[in-house]
């Protein structure tokens, strides 16, 4: 069997794209040890994405200049309102599909389109290409990026261009997919179509990355360490959790000596939560880390670890940290709203907290601190959902004909 991955994002320095691509790669190599895996790589950054760790058979990359010419922003100025089309964004896929065009999709007996962010650029640029009838698309993010859990876009008509633009490739694809059951569900709705948008969740792959050393980690202090690291962006909201938190440990001396919170966040609203609560006991913010330096600290460093939903009305995204601290196999807590995809999976017991419940978060808080002080530092949220075994049977579901 031969297999062609195009993808755009494959770095190691942070992005859920690039972590949970290169583990795709790899559990599939896991699955289909005899198939020839080949990988077409556009890349738009000039990162060290340490790309000898991938097991493939042959990759061909290509830099993707994200600079659009003077010449044509100028034109856009007045074409977009005229036409509803961004000649920026145009001309930014057509720098993707003039490397896709040159793809004999007879070659292949299965062909992986991943997006990558929130443009879907190497999707996109795949629109009326022959190789779209071979091809299986991965929506990584809800697209257009209005229909985004927590975005704050308003529906004008370039967005309403660009859905257009992806129904013809979604009607095309020989199959669709996405990394989360209830995003799978509200796009195909969304495109109204009556193919079926299947789920192959985000996988972590330990061989893809190196972390046996790092640098830049903190070792901790206490005997229980609780972490976040990640972005505070669109409307995931940490104050309910560090309020929560706050009032343990001033009400329990105890919590207080055994217990710190490391916070190592980026994104629109880190400044104004740091600026907020850098001045209180117990919390210790941080600067990032690359992803193999900070899954080192997670692992080594971490007891209690934080996955931050976006808290709106729903989340129907699967985080991408979500197959790693699976395979940690240590307590979570998870701020989820509602209707989640993480709710979904984990359920709804000692491991999810309603993520503008103060109250509940400080009882489940309080319970995962306690449950570490007793010396039960493992568990299993996630059960076996992110497993070698449940990823096999996925893709050959997805794959059959």
């Amino acid at each position: 069997m031969r297999c062609l991955v195009i993808i755009q994002d494959l770095r190691i320095s942070g992005t859920s794209e690039g972590i949970v691509s290169r583990s795709f790669i790899s559990k599939l190599r896991k699955s289909f040890p005899s198939s020839s895996i080949d990988v077409l790589y556009l890349r738009n950054h000039h990162n060290d994405d340490k790309l000898h760790l991938l097991p493939i058979d042959h990759l061909e990359q290509h830099y993707i200049d994200p600079k659009i010419p003077a010449s044509t922003k100028f034109i856009n100025r007045f074409y977009w309102r005229v036409t509803g089309i961004s000649l920026n964004k145009e001309k930014h896929v057509g720098k993707y599909r003039k490397h896709i065009q040159k793809i004999d999709p007879e070659q292949y007996d299965h062909i992986f389109i991943r997006s990558s962010g929130l443009e879907h650029e190497t999707i996109l640029a795949a629109a009326g290409l022959p190789i779209l009838k071979k091809a299986v698309i991965n929506f990584h993010d809800a697209f257009p990026v209005f229909w985004d859990t927590g975005s704050k876009l308003v529906l004008d008509n370039l967005t309403l261009q660009g859905l257009k633009k992806m129904w013809k490739v979604v009607i095309t694809a020989k199959k669709c997919m996405s990394p989360s059951k209830m995003l799978s569900e509200d796009l195909q709705h969304l495109f109204g179509t009556n193919k079926a948008f299947y789920t192959l969740p985000h996988q972590f792959e330990s061989s893809a990355f190196d972390i046996k050393s790092a640098i830049g980690v903190r070792a901790k202090k206490k005997q229980v360490t609780i972490s976040y690291h990640g972005a505070l962006q669109f409307a995931r909201n940490i104050n309910f959790l560090l309020d929560a938190y706050l009032e343990l440990i001033n009400e329990n001396p105890l919590y207080k000596e055994k217990t710190e919170f490391v916070l190592r966040v980026k994104g629109a609203h880190s400044t104004g939560v740091i600026n907020k609560y850098q001045d209180s006991p117990n919390l210790i913010f941080l600067g990032g880390l690359n992803f193999e330096s900070s899954a080192f600290e997670q692992a080594n460093e971490t007891d209690i670890l934080i996955i931050l939903e976006n808290c709106a009305p729903h989340s129907n995204i699967l985080v991408g940290k979500a197959p790693f601290l699976s395979f940690l196999k240590k307590p979570i807590l998870s701020l989820s709203p509602g209707r989640s995809e993480v709710r979904r999976i984990v359920g709804t017991g000692d491991f999810v907290a309603s993520c503008n419940d103060q109250h509940e978060i400080k009882l489940k808080l309080s319970f995962l601190i306690d449950r570490i002080l007793g010396g039960e530092t493992e568990a299993e949220p996630f059960s076996d959902y992110f497993s070698d075994e449940n990823f096999k049977k996925s893709i050959l579901n997805i794959l059959k004909d």
